[in-house]
């Protein structure tokens, strides 16, 4: 949910970024930034809201003619003023932002530390700072100075850079899916954001950064280039002044946009609440004592659609880290069993809108039973939010498509995280298994970002050969069962084909009736502790003549021997693979619709927050 703005040109640079900081509020922050550059370098810094950066300036203003701004969810360290961005040197000659996470931060640190740099922020941006910085004091020019320190950067990131030694140049690099990298051209004037809105009034005229390519912005001219040097051409995208189409930047539709979102958003989720020097996870708002987390008896997650998926998977995680029994009920089932529920048991409501009647229902059930409520929630203040002891905001940012997709995968980011987070207060986690879940954690983003890369896998081939057809069938086990049932219904959302999803275990006590050369089946086969289930099951539909379309880790060359076509994934934690391997499903349902002309991000019959049972 960071944002970032630039502007560099004869106009009051300041006051433009400032604008277009206030433009991206909606994506959520807790401090902000400006860093402008008249003759010196200046830094505007502060915690919280806007306008409280707003007073400052009012104080102590800004003046020149190139800066950039960031609005900021905190990662490596609090929220105060010294962690805000943008981060200056200890020479102030250089300022960056960033969006993302410096994954080898400490050993940066550690080295720069020793060349003499000192640093004053507990961030993992800082270090990217005096690596630019270390580059000019070896005599490299700016842009040489930047390429060198982005080679250095594990993880994925988006970057701006000013700097004294270049007055009227901002350079901007995206590196992996770590949100946008938007160069806005003006007439001799250029801007920068990482989101259309922050800059559509001043210019239509947009381009879009790729995987590793930089742009080196000036008044009167932007260069693009790869980190090696190489350079690029690009093309600028006009953008039309319709909200819609605006908001949908380069997507077709709004679904595809928000798939390709994923990266960022589930980097959003993580942001403050991931220790990365103490390996520990923290909430703000779902602070328990140690002897709080042992008295919980059973946590009951009540949710509808997508959210209830996301509640299967997270059953799996939560008992198995924290050793503490889960039920998942659909909400609009659950307050009419007259449910057991005492004073040790968690509610853990499930809503992206925050407003869904259902959910609201089943909350208040269970509190006029004496449980505590809790709620995982994309709307800051909406009602499932307003109503709960302890909540988790997923931060997924606007979800305009109906069909959701950032949503499901931010939930089940942030199903992971409480199970870590209740295991380390429960003490049913060894230090070790910490360590090893906040690793897997710290790789998620860059890891969504690899599935959605161009081409890694060819989508609309199999959407072209297969939507034609009426019915499929989706087969997962263990926590990837739930993903099974999440595909089929992104399928039948939006393509209306008729999907059904299924632990694979239980194909042959009915569904296996079905199976023929005219019913595809999509086989989730990761490389887990029921893989070798998972083939057998595969077996007995090629048997039957099915059509199997196969999920797989790459280099699984043994399941690709036995399928018609595959969809792979990187080898992932086990505890996160089902938020890895629910992305290429997504895809698959989206050019499915595309292909047979079905509205995608408005399917019939469907909205996006149920407000009436």
């Amino acid at each position: 949910m960071c944002g970032i703005v630039g502007y560099v040109g004869p106009k009051a640079a300041p006051t433009i970024v400032f604008d277009g900081l206030k433009k991206l509020e909606y994506r959520g922050y807790d401090s902000a930034g400006i860093a402008s550059i008249n003759g010196t370098l200046e830094l505007r810094r502060a915690e919280g809201k806007l306008f409280n950066l707003a007073n400052k300036l009012h104080e102590s203003p800004l003046v020149g003619q190139t800066a950039i701004g960031h609005t900021r969810w905190a990662t490596h360290g609090a929220p105060i003023e010294r962690n805000a961005h943008p981060h200056a040197d200890e020479r102030h000659h250089v300022a960056v932002v960033q969006n993302g996470i410096v994954e080898n931060f400490i050993d940066l640190r550690t080295k720069l530390q020793a060349q003499g740099h000192v640093f004053v922020s507990d961030t993992d941006t800082e270090v990217i700072t005096h690596l630019i910085d270390q580059g000019l004091l070896d005599g490299h020019t700016l842009l040489e100075a930047c390429r060198l320190a982005f080679a250095q950067l594990k993880g994925a990131h988006a970057i701006a850079v000013v700097s004294q030694s270049a007055p009227d140049t901002i350079i901007a690099v995206r590196i992996g899916n770590a949100g946008g990298v938007i160069v806005g051209l003006g007439e001799e004037e250029n801007y920068l954001a990482s989101d259309i809105p922050a800059i559509l009034e001043h210019t239509q005229r947009m381009v879009y950064l790729e995987d590793r390519e930089m742009a080196v912005i000036m008044p009167k001219s932007v260069t693009y280039q790869t980190l090696a040097g190489q350079t690029v051409s690009k093309t600028a995208v006009t953008i039309g002044w319709d909200p819609v189409s605006a908001a949908k930047g380069p997507y077709r539709h709004f679904m595809q946009k928000e798939i390709y979102e994923q990266p960022q958003s589930i980097q959003n989720t993580l942001r403050g609440r991931v220790d990365f020097l103490k390996n520990k996870i923290e909430f703000e708002a779902l602070s328990l004592t140690h002897e709080e987390a042992k008295n919980i008896r059973r946590i009951i997650i009540v949710a509808c659609g997508t959210s209830a998926y996301a509640g299967l998977v997270g059953k799996f995680v939560i008992e198995q880290l924290a050793r503490v029994s889960v039920q998942v009920d659909y909400a609009s089932e659950f307050r009419y069993r007259d449910p057991l529920v005492d004073e040790q048991t968690i509610i853990l409501a499930i809503t992206q809108s925050g407003e869904t009647v259902d959910t609201l229902a089943a909350m208040e059930e269970g509190k006029k039973k004496g449980a505590k409520l809790w709620s995982i929630v994309n709307v800051q203040g909406s009602m499932a939010h307003r109503i709960s002891d302890g909540s988790i905001l997923m931060r997924s940012g606007p979800e305009i498509g109906v069909a959701s997709t950032k949503a499901f995968t931010t939930t089940i980011t942030d199903l992971v995280m409480l199970g870590v987070y209740l295991g380390q207060l429960r003490g049913t986690l060894s230090p070790e298994k910490q360590v090893e879940m906040i690793k897997a954690l710290a790789h998620l983003p860059e890891l969504a970002g690899e599935v959605l890369a161009e081409g890694y896998n060819d989508y609309d081939h199999i959407a072209n050969l297969y939507h034609q057809y009426t019915d499929f069938l989706y087969l997962g086990r263990g926590s990837n069962y739930p993903i099974a049932l999440e595909g089929a219904l992104k399928l039948k959302e939006i393509s209306y084909i008729h999907a059904e999803g299924y632990p694979a275990g239980e194909m042959k006590h009915g569904p296996i009736a079905l199976i023929d050369d005219k019913l595809p089946v999509v086989c989730i086969a990761t490389q887990d502790h029921v893989y070798d289930k998972m083939i057998s099951q595969i077996e007995q539909v090629r048997a039957r003549n099915g059509l199997v379309i196969s999920l797989i880790n790459e280099g699984d060359d043994a399941v690709a021997d036995k399928s018609d076509h595959v969809i792979r994934i990187p080898k992932v934690h086990p505890f996160t693979t089902p938020i890895i391997s629910v992305i290429p499903l997504q895809l698959l349902a989206y050019h499915i619709a595309v292909w047979r002309g079905a509205d995608v991000d408005q399917p019939r019959n469907l909205a996006k927050s149920v407000t009436v049972e």
